[in-house]
Order: C-alpha cells, then structure tokens, then sequence
C-alpha cells in the first residue's frame, strides 16, 4: 500500500514536470517568432563566439541585424557586449565593433562593455554602459530562440527592453535546432527557479 502510494505521488509528479516543460518549450517557441520593431536609444546586441578575430557566423548575424536597425532609423547607437571567450584573443564586443565599423557604421555610435563572460552579464554591463551615456530604451538582438530568456534578464536588470530577434539564423534543420532549443529549455527553467529562490 505505501510503495503504491510513492509510485502515485512521482507519477503526479513525473506528469507536472512534464506539463511545465512542454508549456515553457511552447512559450519560448511563440515567442521567438515576436519582433518588437519599435524607435529606441540603443539596440544591446548580445555577444556569442568569434573565431580567429572575426565574428562567428551566429554572431555576424546578431551584427547585421543591429546595423540593418541603425541604418533604418530605429536606433541611434549599438551596444555591443561580450568580453574574451573560448581562448579567444580579442573580446567579443570588440571583434563586434570592428566588424560594424567596417561596414560603415560610425565609430562615435557604437558602444561597447568587455568584461561579460554570459547573457546575464552581458546586461549587466551594458546597463552601465548605457547609464553613462544617458540611453534608456533598447531592442535586443539575439537569435529568434534565444529572445524569451534574454528579455527576462534584461528585466530583472532593470532594462527598458525590447525584442528584435535576427530575422535569419544559423540554427536550421532538426540536428541544429534541437540542441539549441532543449538547452535554451533547460536554461530558461533553471534561470527561472533560480530567481524565484533567490527573490
């Protein structure tokens, strides 16, 4: 009688856990595909991996798309983050810049913080950087699968955020998207529960 009683209770359980997985994978699935193309201070792109001082591909995306922003008028300077990652030898932030300056966006309009490791710090710093510089209202470009979580920390940082996903990405096809989408999952939940024991 007890052992089937515990066998209920994980049951129930195993059945809760797999509802909250399945409602945050579609939430953060709905959400990838939500642009929010509105006048702001500043686009915050965030930083990912470079290779052999140029943008990856992912990251090159994330670039041309704040530069398509600046160029259309709905921003005025770009914000771009990421310190030195995976043995690189020049911050992301900074391959980010000359990547952008080179496709002749101002160097006075571009603004960058280069001691952020992850996302959260990558608003971190660049709050900072943006209180500096008296800018208050952004649009935050990352990958489309990559929006909902970012948008909750820009929110928790305190930043005036909004969503502009890359129209195009390099995760295509079921072999790239589902290792990215399941750790963006798993990610979204763990930030999620974390704040939650923290707050």
């Amino acid at each position: 009688m007890f052992r089937n009683k515990w066998k209920q209770i994980l049951i129930v359980l195993s059945l809760i856990q797999a509802i909250l997985i399945a409602a945050t994978a579609t939430s953060i699935w709905t959400f990838a595909s939500e642009s929010e193309v509105i006048q702001a201070d500043a686009a915050i792109v965030l930083g990912t991996k470079v290779i052999g001082g140029e943008p990856s591909p992912v990251l090159e995306q994330r670039i041309r798309h704040a530069i398509d922003l600046y160029e259309a008028g709905y921003v005025e300077k770009i914000i771009f983050t990421g310190g030195i990652t995976d043995g690189a030898d020049l911050a992301e932030s900074v391959v980010s810049r000359d990547f952008a300056i080179r496709n002749n966006i101002p160097e006075e309009d571009i603004l960058i913080e280069t001691q952020s490791l992850i996302t959260e710090e990558n608003f971190l710093f660049a709050g900072e950087v943006a209180e500096e510089n008296d800018l208050s209202s952004f649009l935050v470009v990352s990958d489309p699968l990559h929006m909902k979580r970012a948008l909750l920390m820009a929110e928790h940082a305190g930043i005036d955020a909004h969503s502009s996903p890359t129209p195009t990405t390099e995760f295509k096809g079921f072999s790239s998207v589902a290792p990215f989408f399941a750790r963006e999952v798993v990610c979204y939940m763990a930030y999620v529960a974390m704040h939650t024991i923290i707050s």
